[in-house]
Order: C-alpha cells, then structure tokens, then sequence
C-alpha cells in the first residue's frame, strides 16, 4: 500500500488543531476545500471569510492556514494516488486524526473523489499551452566566410498560448539538430506510452 504522506511536524500539528476542532464545524470547513480543490490560483475562502473563520474556530492565522493547507494537502494527496475511501481513512487514523474526523474526509472523498479527480487531470500545470506550429525547410547557400555552400535546415515557429497571450517561438535546425530532437522526442513518446 502506498502511503499517502509523511507524519511529518506540520502534518502532526494540523492533526492536532483539526482534532481540537468543532466537529459540527469542520465538515463544512472540509467541504469548500474539496470543492475548490481543482481551482489552481484561488484559496478555498476569501480573505474576510478566513477572519471570520479565525473568530468562529477561535484559531490564529497561521494556525487556520495550517489547517487549510493540510486538508488540501491531504486531498490533493487523495486524488494523486487515487486513493479509495477505506485506505484514506485507514492513513488518517495512523497519522493520528480523531475517528469523527476520519469519517468527515471518508465522506468528503466519498462524495467529490471523483469530480475532484476529473477536474484536476483538466487542470494544467504549465501556463503554456502549444497551439500551432508552422514549419518551413530551406537551404543556406552562404555565410560571410563562405559564398559557397549548401545547408540544409528547417525552421519551426511554435506558437504558444498562457491564459493573457500569445507567443511565437522561432527554432531553426540543421539536419543534425533536427534529428537529434526527434530522437529526443521519440524518447518522450516511449515514456509517455509507458505510462498510459
């Protein structure tokens, strides 16, 4: 079985806050953080609603923040290993979180696992996306130290997009340099095969 974290200082000190816990309170506190999970930029509460939340749990900022980030570090652990309800509720409780906690996760799990799972695997963890590549082949007849010779090459724009814009990115290859980088890619496609 593959375990899903460490018991490490911070997670030990979550666990404790989160065991000290309203237990009326933490399911909902839970619930937004799994339902934000997939949501790359953006915190589970707002910054008024966190304020609010330190009075409600009678908690300071670095210790709500702790929790926050530990509950999303658990489900994001969860997903990644696409764990089922039983084993995660089963590390839980070896990390030492309270049996009415264990039941909260195992339901929250339980219940946007799935969606949680399909949302993330959308969600892209590179800003750039590539769009187009455009490609042309010439031959390079001189160079200022030579009038006489024949290259061959291709160049390739590859164009780029992140969420505010678009970039072109010019390479240009040698016969050699080119299939030096197919070689390269072919070696990415065998390991990406591998892991489909």
């Amino acid at each position: 079985m593959v375990e899903l974290f460490q018991a490490t200082a911070s997670v030990k000190r979550a666990v404790t806050l989160i065991n000290a816990m309203d237990s009326s309170k933490y399911p909902r506190l839970m619930s937004r953080v799994v339902q934000k999970l997939h949501l790359k930029d953006e915190r589970a509460f707002s910054t008024d609603e966190e304020q609010k939340l330190q009075v409600a749990l009678e908690m300071e900022a670095k210790d709500l923040d702790l929790v926050l980030d530990t509950t999303a570090f658990i489900l994001e652990q969860a997903a990644y290993h696409l764990a089922k309800p039983a084993v995660l509720g089963q590390q839980l409780k070896e990390i030492g979180l309270d049996e009415d906690k264990v039941a909260v996760f195992v339901q929250g799990w339980t219940t946007y696992g799935k969606g949680v799972v399909e949302k993330l695997r959308s969600r892209t963890f590179y800003p750039n996306q590539l769009e187009k590549v455009n490609w042309q082949i010439g031959i390079q007849m001189a160079q200022a130290a030579s009038t006489k010779m024949k290259t061959p090459n291709a160049l390739f724009e590859l164009v780029v997009q992140d969420k505010e814009k678009t970039d072109n990115i010019l390479l240009d290859f040698t016969h050699e340099e080119l299939y030096k980088f197919y070689q390269q890619l072919e070696l990415v496609q065998t390991q990406l095969d591998a892991l489909s």
